[in-house]
């Protein structure tokens, strides 16, 4: 398979792309019940047509790529959630409804991200998915998007070494762009940190250097690196740690609101225009790729948009 240069030709020509928002969290507040197990990865199956209105809707609301929804499809995720047998399948789908999306906007120029990350099953008591039988899962995975159609993958929240040596070492097998996106949080006095879980990744953390993450992330490949599924006050500073060990291009898609599972509350949330504000201050930092996570919409994307135009 030989490497696309769609994604890599456009940054290398100075392009700021916009990315769209969130997938999951999308679907919950359009109405889609999220799983206990699997969270967002039965919709492609249940809501297909909802699943591709709300890509078309990132389409029109200006995102040059749009993202899969398959965040929660690798196996380990899936077989828990009583549907392993389905995992190609669930994976196919997802990439298909994307393509018709694009497809039925006329944007050829749209790009597919396949979604790769370090979710493990939402009821487990483990830590974040690492050993052999995870490693094979996230190599399937990557396989079925990369032959599914998707133009780049992207490897998110990677939260601790180990995990994201598997994730990032099963994508760049497939030979398509790399997007890595790190997640990174605060302490108590301010100071930003990476979280890796201690009994699961949405319940108790173990707090560690985002720098010393960084300068070992660095070394695991892929060809754009950025924070993303973090809080919006914590991006700024962790791109500036990032860039101490990173020169290659950057993305930037932060969360707004926050997670209480299997569901993401909105409350907190960001308005469109305080959001398109920290991200201009991104992309003036040098962020080429921006965009947003859980919590933001189509309108978030609309307002980064025309805060860019501006």
């Amino acid at each position: 398979m030989t490497r696309s240069l769609g994604l890599l030709g456009r940054l290398l020509d100075g392009e700021v792309l916009i990315l769209d928002g969130a997938i999951g969290t999308e679907l919950q507040r359009r109405g889609v019940p999220m799983d206990s197990t699997a969270w967002c990865a039965l919709a492609s199956n249940s809501h297909p047509e909802l699943l591709r209105q709300i890509h078309i809707d990132y389409i029109d609301a200006g995102a040059d790529i749009i993202t899969t929804n398959t965040f929660a499809t690798a196996r380990h995720v899936l077989e828990p959630a009583g549907v392993g047998e389905e995992t190609e399948a669930i994976n196919r789908t997802a990439v298909a409804l994307a393509r018709q999306a694009v497809e039925q906007t006329a944007e050829q120029s749209v790009l597919i991200a396949g979604s790769m990350s370090s979710m493990g099953p939402l009821d487990s008591s483990q830590s974040t998915p690492r050993g052999e039988s995870v490693a094979a899962s996230y190599r399937e995975q990557a396989e079925i998007l990369a032959d599914a159609g998707a133009d780049v993958l992207v490897a998110e929240m990677m939260v601790d070494m180990t995990n994201a040596s598997l994730v990032i070492d099963a994508a760049n097998d497939v030979k398509l762009p790399l997007m890595v996106g790190w997640s990174a949080s605060s302490d108590d006095a301010g100071g930003v940190v990476t979280y890796r879980s201690e009994t699961s990744v949405y319940n108790k953390y173990e707090s560690g250097s985002f720098d010393q993450l960084m300068m070992l992330g660095a070394e695991l490949g892929g060809d754009i690196s950025g924070l993303m599924h973090s809080d919006m006050d914590v991006t700024g500073p962790a791109l500036e740690i990032l860039a101490e060990h990173w020169n290659g291009p950057v993305m930037a898609y932060a969360e707004t609101g926050h997670f209480e599972p299997p569901n993401w509350v909105f409350s907190d949330e960001a308005s469109p225009s305080q959001y398109a504000e920290a991200a201009r201050h991104w992309v003036g930092a040098g962020v080429q790729i921006v965009g947003g996570c859980c919590g933001t919409t189509p309108e978030h994307i609309a307002a980064i948009k025309t805060a860019l135009a501006n």
